[in-house]
């Protein structure tokens, strides 16, 4: 039996992670997600699948972030039939953000057909809401720690990754016809010290090895975030002004609600209203009350009365109608809406209303990739394009580190040396070039580690005759 993976995403880059896996009657694909940020990117989902998708016959998921499932429905909606397998937690976070995907994409094709910015004549979008719906059916949720098999020969096991709810580990064992041989996919790892969910497990053996490479080029300032958090809001309320909080639906926002319901009980930033803008992420915050087992709020859940997800300044804003007043929103308050990356969503009206005014702040929590408007905003560029126009940004910008979603260059480092022997072979991914050269570069001086970097479209054999 032989072995091949071919990438189809997240290689020199940190965004859309797809490899599909060769082993002769049987091709896989682990995690199958958007291209985001810059453009020559995002044209990369309108490509033609390099195979036909109805010969594909499984997809193991990581974890529910768009870059590593959002492309599931047009693939489903081109042919793919097969199992998808994923966390419990996995499965019900993907349908909140696929629909919402769709939802999106539809909204923005005919924004673009109304007001003719698109180089398109009739903008269609990449899927609808009714191809996400068709990807539900497929989902075959799995318990972490427990080993499953999709195929007579692939055995997988999920260990938690932290980074999000039911973010896994995946490690996949292929048996072979003489030998048995462990390949072991990071997903995206999380922080060692994250208040809300568990460490990333070390995994002793491998024989081939994906690792994320998102903060592979940077180690996270010894300073506790919610502290620097505090430091963006007070200014900006000091100025009387608007804190507008662009945040990923899950994990980052239900982290920053978190931290800013501990911030107002101590008396650390005033009392201020606070509007979570997000039908989705309101859905999410649901669900870590669904599954206990995979976070370490259950204590603090507990309390009925009062909780991060449940207090008397917090606000849940589900319709349009709602959202839209906030665009005349004037003074202290606080703004929590997606997407953390400033791509889309209903944070673009916010932003799009509220970055000429010099009193108010957005305060970034999250990585910002490159080409995407949160990097632009983060990298003190002017003016920002928002639906086709050319918006000042007057409005202070904060960074707040230490509130990734991903762990640092040290935390990966030490996700690495949980291995009691160095892999024969280790892909660094998910990152854009220069940190997935430092951290490919940092694993072979210090770990020994034979590092490689894979290219868009390029295949590796990986065992043969096994």
């Amino acid at each position: 039996m032989d072995v091949t993976v071919k990438f189809l995403g997240a290689a020199a880059t940190v965004t859309g992670s797809r490899y599909l896996l060769d082993i002769g009657e049987f091709e896989f694909l682990v995690d199958c997600g958007l291209f985001q940020g810059r453009k020559e990117l995002r044209r990369r989902n309108w490509d033609k699948f390099p195979m036909p998708p109805t010969d594909m016959e499984a997809i193991v998921l990581t974890h529910a972030h768009m870059d590593h499932i959002g492309y599931l429905p047009k693939l489903v909606k081109d042919g793919f039939s097969g199992p998808i397998y994923c966390t419990d937690p996995t499965a019900e976070l993907a349908k909140i953000l696929l629909l919402d995907s769709g939802k999106l994409q539809e909204e923005e094709a005919e924004y673009a057909r109304k007001k003719g910015y698109s180089s398109h004549d009739d903008p269609q979008p990449l899927y609808t809401v009714e191809d996400a719906e068709a990807v539900f059916p497929l989902f075959v949720p799995q318990n972490f720690k427990k080993p499953f098999s999709i195929h007579p020969s692939v055995e997988v096991t999920y260990y938690h990754a932290g980074h999000i709810l039911g973010a896994a580990i995946a490690k996949v064992v292929i048996k072979g016809d003489t030998q048995t041989k462990k390949l072991v996919f990071s997903g995206d790892l999380g922080r060692y010290h994250d208040p809300i969910l568990y460490p990333p497990t070390l995994i002793p053996e491998a024989d081939v090895v994906w690792i994320e490479s998102t903060y592979g080029d940077r180690v996270a300032a010894a300073i506790k975030p919610e502290e620097e958090l505090a430091r963006a809001i007070n200014d900006t309320f000091d100025r009387d002004g608007l804190v507008i909080i662009p945040a990923f639906a899950v994990g980052r926002t239900q982290l920053v609600m978190y931290y800013l319901y501990q911030l107002m009980k101590k008396g650390k930033i005033p009392s201020a209203p606070i509007y979570l803008d997000s039908p989705m992420a309101i859905n999410v915050s649901n669900l870590y009350k669904d599954f206990h087992q995979d976070h370490q709020l259950v204590a603090v859940l507990d309390d009925h009365v009062q909780h991060p997800f449940q207090h008397s300044q917090l606000h849940y804003y589900r319709k349009q109608e709602q959202s839209r007043t906030l665009n005349d929103l004037k003074g202290r308050a606080i703004i929590i809406s997606a997407s953390g990356m400033a791509t889309g969503g209903r944070v673009m009206h916010h932003l799009f209303h509220h970055l000429p005014n010099e009193k108010n702040g957005v305060v970034f929590v999250g990585y910002q990739a490159d080409g995407t408007r949160g990097r632009r905003l983060v990298n003190g560029e002017p003016m920002v394009s928002i639906y086709g126009q050319q918006v000042a940004v007057n409005a202070k910008i904060y960074s707040v580190e230490g509130l990734s979603a991903h762990a640092d260059q040290n935390e990966l480092m030490e996700w690495a040396e949980g291995f009691n022997e160095k892999p024969k072979l280790a892909f660094v991914v998910h990152g854009e070039e220069e940190s997935a050269g430092i951290l490919a570069q940092k694993l072979k001086n210090e770990l020994g580690w034979n590092t490689v970097i894979p290219n868009y479209l390029e295949s590796f054999v990986l065992f043969t005759g096994i």
